[in-house]
Formats: structure tokens, C-alpha cells, sequence
């Protein structure tokens, strides 16, 4: 759906970039809800980033200089919301494809009462390559992103060593990047390709996998995973001192 404040720019019909990069989502179309739709309307010139291609200035962005967490892939905002809630201290900068999630997210962080929010509704990997300066994150997060479970579409991944290496140049020093997964073999995928990243250390005591940090809220799916019986995989990885 056009809107006049987002970008349109985003490729419906193939999951080819017109530079060739396999999209590692699919943009899902749905119907907007009055309040989602009154939130574009009103709050997009105050919250909303548009995409361009030339850097932000993110003390410009949020108003004033603090550690910048980028959520990648938010959904509905309530999890993002909650953190930049809990968390005054940080800002957050939210990137998602799905329209009526931006929609929601923006009325959520109005009820809440938060200024240290701002979203982006654009393909992740152009936000980071064209918007995102070198070494400005502090904390990346990517939260239940589609595993594409079939072996054919693996390659789908959004974690593959490109985006690795695009994250890592993203974050300063000692910038955290933090994931979580519900499905046991996009984990151990995660953990293979992060393993041989060379600019990132894990802070796993053994090697693998973290116990869910306090700060990650509990979100929709891993709710839903829990009651389906599934497992729940975080992995953070520090960026290494260069």
C-alpha cells in the first residue's frame, strides 16, 4: 500500500534485488486497521525514517547522542517497544517490511510514552549499506527471523557470511550482535556462519548458545513456540577490538 511518507521502493514481485542479492524475505502484503493506519498518518513525520541513500546522523536522528540499538525485523512492535520502554537510556532504531507492523509498532510507542524509537520500513541490507555509518551500533538484534526450513531455500537465510561482515562493520567496538531462533537447525546454521566470522567472538561460556538475556522481552512467536513444545535458541556475539 502507497503511503505518502514510506518508501515504495521495495521489490514485490521477485526476491532478487535489481543487483542480483537473494532477498532473504517476503514482503507480506495485509490490510491496515484504522488505528495502524492513523498511526502512519500521524506519527510517521515524528517517528518514521525514510530511506535514502547516504548516511544518517543518528545524534541528528534521535535528537541527542546515546548507544543506538538496531532491531531488525520487529513485527508488531510490541517487543521493540517494551525494550525502548524499559531501556530511556538507548535509542532504538527499528527496520521492518511488513506495513501494518510499522503501522502498529508507531501506536504502541505513542501509548507508551517513548521518544527513543524511530523505524525505517526498508529492506535491511540497503538500510545498512547506505544509511547505517561504519562502526555506530552499539547492539544489533535479529529475533525469529524466517528459518526458510526447506534445504532448497536455505540460501535465503538473511545469516550468511555478507551479512555478517556488513553487521560487523555497523558496529563500534565491543558491539554486541544478538540473535534468537526457534528452530534448532537455523541455530545451528547461525552459530556455523558466526563461528567463522572474523571480527566477532562468542560470549557463550560453552561455546554455543546463551540463556535468554533478561533484556530480550518475550515475544508473540517465542510465545507461541513455548506452547508448541519448541526450543528457544539465543547466541550473541561481541565484535572483536580493531
Amino acid at each position: 500500500m502507497h503511503h505518502p511518507f514510506i518508501s515504495t521502493e521495495l521489490d514485490t514481485d521477485t526476491h532478487k534485488t535489481a543487483r542480483g542479492r537473494i532477498r532473504s524475505f517476503v514482503r507480506r502484503k495485509g490490510r491496515l486497521t484504522k488505528r495502524q493506519q492513523q498511526a502512519l498518518d500521524t506519527l510517521w513525520p515524528a517517528m518514521g525514517t525514510n530511506y535514502q541513500a547516504q548516511p544518517l546522523n543518528l545524534d541528528v536522528l534521535f535528537g541527542r547522542s546515546m548507544p543506538v540499538t538496531m532491531d531488525i525485523g520487529f513485527g508488531m512492535g510490541a517487543s521493540l517497544v517494551n525494550m525502548a520502554a524499559s531501556h530511556p537510556e538507548q535509542h532504538f532504531l527499528g527496520i521492518e517490511v511488513h506495513l501494518p507492523g510499522v503501522g502498529a509498532c508507531l501506536a504502541s510507542a505513542q501509548e507508551a510514552g517513548i521518544s527513543n524509537l524511530r523505524v525505517i520500513y526498508h529492506d535491511v541490507v540497503e538500510v545498512l549499506e547506505q544509511m547505517i555509518p561504519d562502526m555506530s551500533l552499539a547492539l544489533v538484534q535479529l529475533f525469529f527471523p524466517d528459518p526458510w526450513h526447506k534445504a532448497r531455500h536455505n540460501k535465503r537465510r538473511i545469516i550468511q557470511s555478507q551479512f555478517v561482515d556488513l553487521v560487523g562493520r555497523k558496529l563500534s567496538n565491543t558491539g554486541v550482535f544478538h540473535m534468537a531462533t526457534d528452530w534448532q537447525p537455523y541455530a545451528e546454521h547461525m552459530l556455523a556462519v558466526m563461528s567463522e566470522a572474523e571480527f566477532f567472538r562468542n560470549l557463550s561460556a560453552t561455546g554455543d548458545y546463551v540463556p535468554r538475556p533478561a533484556a530480550r522481552p518475550f515475544t508473540h512467536f517465542e510465545q507461541r513456540g513455548k506452547r508448541l513444545g519448541h526450543g528457544v535458541w539465543d547466541l550473541m556475539f561481541e565484535k572483536i577490538l580493531i
